[in-house]
């Protein structure tokens, strides 16, 4: 992160670190929820889940460079903030929003994004 353009300070560092901490972890936690209750709803449209865009299977098909950054910053971002949320949904739905409405993706380089993912993901 000390050589993207977008981040200038240890405050931007842990904002970034912490979205992505954020969706790697709920990823773990909603696999734990579903194996203990079969009628778990997954909240994150399966587009926006950590396993489906994050995870590099080193097949060469990871998302990265401008196409990565145009997915985080257009796609993933205001998706997650704009989580249609109502009182009869989970509060793991309204946590997941409440988590992006104030956050933001300051790395411009999506090559040094898609680092900084496959070091959290390992």
């Amino acid at each position: 992160m000390h050589n993207d353009a977008g981040i200038n300070g240890d405050a931007q560092r842990i904002e970034q670190m912490t979205w992505i901490l954020f969706l790697k972890v709920y990823d773990a936690k909603k696999r734990s929820w579903k194996f203990h209750d079969d009628n778990y709803k997954f909240v994150i449209p399966q587009k926006y889940r950590w396993q489906t865009w994050a995870v590099d299977k080193k097949d060469g098909k990871a998302i990265t460079g401008d196409a990565l950054l145009n997915f985080v910053n257009n796609e993933l971002f205001p998706a997650l903030k704009n989580l249609a949320v109502t009182s009869n949904d989970p509060m793991s739905k309204m946590i997941v929003r409440a988590a992006f409405e104030d956050n933001n993706n300051y790395m411009k380089d999506g090559i040094l994004l898609r680092q900084v993912i496959n070091i959290i993901d390992e």
